[in-house]
């Protein structure tokens, strides 16, 4: 099964960048989850809530630029022009 799957390989200053990122969101993520747990205050939740957002929106941008210098201008300097529609559709679902 592992012949249909895509892999890129990222740079050690990549992967501590992202996985730092995805670090804080988890820690945010068991925040929101104590909060709720201690009652408190819906509008305090939801602020957290819209931090976890722009934390993952962040995260988003700062993958899809990598992505973009990446491997998208390698298959497309390969010849591969599917690499944009797949790019398309992927900024659709993104910009939801």
């Amino acid at each position: 099964m592992d012949c249909c799957i895509k892999h890129k390989e990222r740079s050690q200053e990549e992967i501590k960048s992202l996985t730092i990122r995805l670090n804080k969101i988890e820690g945010q993520i068991r925040g929101i989850s104590k909060m709720i747990d201690d009652d408190r205050y819906c509008v305090d939740i939801i602020t957290q809530i819209n931090a976890v957002q722009s934390a993952l929106n962040s995260f988003t941008k700062e993958l899809l630029s990598s992505h973009i210098k990446s491997c998208v201008v390698k298959d497309i300097r390969e010849g591969n022009d599917t690499v944009v529609d797949e790019l398309c559709e992927l900024l659709q679902k993104t910009m939801k």
